[in-house]
């Protein structure tokens, strides 16, 4: 069966670190074309894809002979590009948030395949607490808690620190899209959200330090935190059961792997060291749980079947839609939305 060959549209971080090389490591798909613009990021695929072609617009993707579009563009873009995709017959893969709005995002339904990139179901910190709640290692879950945070006190020019809606910019779109979206694949859309959005640095325009509590319909509550003044980081995840808990510090491997040029096809992509094990178990009495290995290779393989038709998308639009309700909910009820 032929590659289905793949057009990316940008190369920013998200393109460069995530999206090519996992496009690239992945069985079906070629990496046929990336749009960009930027000397320096057009010299960079060459160094590193030299076999994918580069162009230098959208447009010039619509009727190219594609079999599936890829976009990771500032936020505000998401929607037009995706839209276009669609209107010339192509399913397409959006990044995280794929929309502004619930409604927005909605609007995308209806035609060719639209894929959220929500990667961070495969972190292996995420994929190891699915399995403990899964076969009842930690009993009956009470409460999970989550947190996304960084110390960044100098604020770092560009459209993420704006506070134009558009932009979808700030800690609860950038971060909170991620916790969100784990917290729903685990125990579904919430019954009730509350929410506290600040914007605590010195002229900072958008949300920069956050929390999010979802009633889940099974009785679960998830505490989410994501912050960009977080002097301390506090644990990844602390999930509380009736019969154990379990805790692990520290973010999932694969991002700063995929930075410093390592690829699923390397045998330590995605392991964690023994040393950043969480623990489980209960006060006094704990034992170090191994990590399950990342695996963002499984994401584009499993698009590449849902083009074809022979099995469902790893994430759907339905899901997104379902984590931008809650931001949303959360925005309206805190006055900024």
């Amino acid at each position: 069966m032929d590659n289905l060959r793949v057009a990316l549209i940008g190369y920013g971080t998200g393109g460069a670190v995530f999206h090519a090389p996992l496009i690239s490591a992945a069985p079906g798909l070629e990496l046929a074309a990336v749009v960009a613009r930027d000397p320096a990021r057009r010299a960079a695929v060459r160094d590193r894809y030299s076999g994918t072609e580069l162009l230098d617009a959208p447009d010039d993707v619509w009727s190219g002979g594609y079999d599936l579009v890829v976009v990771t563009t500032p936020n505000r873009t998401h929607v037009p590009l995706a839209r276009a995709a669609l209107d010339a017959g192509l399913p397409v893969v959006v990044d995280k948030p794929i929309a502004t709005t619930a409604a927005e995002a909605r609007s995308l339904a209806g035609g060719p395949l639209v894929v959220p990139f929500h990667n961070r179901r495969w972190d292996g910190d995420f994929r190891t607490a699915a399995r403990l709640i899964g076969d009842g290692t930690l009993g009956r879950v009470l409460r999970f808690e989550s947190r996304f945070n960084r110390w960044r006190p100098q604020i770092k020019p560009g459209w993420k620190e704006t506070a134009d809606p558009a932009a979808a910019g700030g800690a609860l779109y950038d971060l909170g899209a991620h916790l969100i979206d784990q917290a729903i694949t685990l125990f579904g859309p919430p019954v009730d959200v509350h929410a506290e959005l600040d914007v605590r640095r010195t002229g900072a325009e958008a949300v920069d330090d956050a929390f999010v509590a979802l009633t889940h319909p099974n009785g679960v509550r998830s505490h989410l935190w994501m912050s960009a003044i977080s002097a301390d980081l506090g644990p990844r995840f602390r999930v509380l059961g009736d019969r154990a808990a379990y805790v692990t510090y520290g973010l999932d491997v694969q991002e700063d792997q995929l930075r410093a040029g390592l690829t699923p096809e390397d045998a330590t992509y995605g392991v964690t060291p023994p040393e950043a094990y969480g623990t489980v178990g209960t006060p006094g009495d704990t034992r170090p749980e191994p990590t399950d290995p990342g695996r963002y290779q499984d994401f584009y393989p499993a698009v590449a079947a849902a083009v074809r038709g022979e099995g469902p998308p790893p994430v759907t639009l339905e899901d997104a839609v379902a984590g931008l309700e809650v931001i949303e909910t959360a925005m309206r009820r805190t006055g900024n939305g």
